[in-house]
């Protein structure tokens, strides 16, 4: 799998359009719906992490879907979207291993939100759960986003006083796995923060497409845009634009993950360097939005500041120093609070996240001088992330 995103760098380009249909066996019906129960439920994920994910950590991950409450057997559907990164004999092995598992072809050309979007078109529940390959799920996860949605009005108008008819959008927590050198230096300096500690439906601007769920309809009317000049972060924007289109993204904080790290030196290296590429181009995205009259400047600070108050970590290299101190003292706050042995790690684990800043503002740089360079060298090179 190449790393990066075969896109356009036009910033009006519209999300992927879904009206084709990709090469699949046919679907099944859904499922008819008592009004009493809770909604029906389809789950997604792709093959597109398939790549860097060892096989060993694919089952285990696989495993910790099985072991849900509600059984992902009881979903309409659980889709694997396969563009053809997944070797056919990896494939046979899962649907043998887990018989509730669907293979659903695409094109090949499809990246990572487009495969993810594709899925969702081919759903019949009514609520889409996204999953990752590369992340390890704890057992009360998908009941705890489930419920969520059938949260009561009335609850939701104490959190929020613009009072909605229903919840459309919720989103758990991840964060990474491991304690130990190079553990301590990922769960501070990728990309997912700590869990938050709550325990009740908070409302948030943010979420991570490997532990997100939407109602159906709401999504196909709103779709993750697809054709962005960014590696990852589609979702950044596609929260930003829900957001300020007046919807409430909420978080619940008990649907929890564990991603995967960065696996091995060149996987590390091209990760953060593509970090760096995604913070300039989210910098563009979000000066767009600036309101008339302020300074570029103005807006970046805003948003990280923003981000900070809002428990998300979402900026550029160029922000605010108060705000990304103030990130990394929450993050370390709350890792050693969650094991102390962290403590002990961190001195050793300075030296690697000086390599991981470092490779962001690299990545940050070289994106403003050549904006394509670094997608356009990992597709040369087929670079897997």
């Amino acid at each position: 799998m190449a790393a990066g995103p075969r896109v356009s760098v036009n910033l009006s380009s519209q999300a992927l359009s879904l009206d084709s249909q990709p090469r699949s066996q046919l679907l099944p019906e859904p499922k008819d719906k008592d009004s009493s129960a809770s909604p029906s439920f389809s789950i997604v994920l792709e093959t597109e992490n398939l790549a860097q994910a060892d096989l060993a950590g694919l089952f285990r991950s696989l495993t910790s879907l099985e072991a849900q409450s509600p059984s992902p057997a009881q979903a309409n559907e659980v889709l694997l979207v396969d563009g053809g990164d997944a070797p056919a004999d990896v494939l046979a092995q899962l649907c043998d291993r887990y018989p509730w598992l669907q293979i659903y072809s695409v094109p090949p050309s499809l990246e990572y939100y487009g495969a993810k979007m594709w899925g969702a078109r081919a759903t019949t529940g009514e609520i889409v759960v996204y999953y990752d390959s590369d992340c390890i799920y704890q057992p009360h996860w998908l009941g705890s986003i489930l419920a969520s949605f059938t949260t009561s009005p009335q609850i939701q108008s104490e959190m929020d006083p613009q009072l909605q008819p229903e919840i459309q959008v919720v989103a758990g927590e991840t964060c990474t796995q491991g304690v130990g050198i190079y553990e301590t230096a990922m769960a501070i300096a990728y990309i997912f923060p700590q869990y938050s500690g709550q325990t009740s439906l908070q409302p948030s601007t943010r979420y991570f497409l490997n532990n997100v769920a939407f109602r159906r309809d709401f999504l196909l009317a709103h779709p993750i845009p697809t054709d962005l000049p960014l590696y990852r972060g589609n979702c950044v924007i596609h929260a930003q634009n829900l957001v300020d289109s007046g919807y409430t993204i909420w978080r619940q904080p008990l649907a929890q993950a564990t991603h995967a790290l960065p696996n091995g030196v060149r996987h590390f290296f091209w990760r953060f360097l593509l970090i760096g590429y995604d913070y300039y181009w989210q910098q563009r995205l979000l000066q767009r939005r600036q309101p008339e009259g302020s300074s570029p400047q103005a807006a970046v600070n805003h948003a990280v500041d923003h981000a900070v108050n809002n428990n998300q970590e979402c900026g550029t290299p160029t922000g605010s120093l108060g705000g990304k101190l103030a990130i990394f003292r929450d993050r370390l706050r709350k890792l050693i609070a969650s094991d102390w042995r962290h403590a002990l790690f961190l001195p050793l684990a300075i030296p690697i996240l000086v390599t991981a800043a470092l490779l962001i503002y690299v990545g940050y740089a070289i994106t403003a001088r050549k904006q394509s360079y670094l997608i356009e060298l990992c597709d040369k090179w087929a670079v897997e992330i």
